[in-house]
């Protein structure tokens, strides 16, 4: 979701299918809350480091034949 200015305050927009998912309209008053869960981040390059480390964990768990394919990961 994007933050934007308008006036002296902010406005959140909202993507077509969080609307129509959850029926607002033009009006509706919405409560926002923080999430309880920390978004993961990797600020510094020993954080990126220790990241990629614990990735890498996880090669070789794939079949040899698999292809990440982005497009389809992102399909709505």
């Amino acid at each position: 979701m994007i933050v934007s200015k308008l006036g002296d305050g902010l406005i959140v927009r909202l993507p077509d299918n969080v609307v129509e998912t959850l029926g607002l309209k033009e009006g509706d008053k919405v409560t926002v809350r923080p999430l309880d869960v920390a978004p993961a981040a990797a600020t510094t390059p020993a954080a990126r480091r220790e990241v990629l480390d614990e990735l890498r964990q996880f090669q070789g768990m794939m079949p040899a034949d698999f292809k990440f394919n982005r497009d389809e990961a992102n399909e709505r």
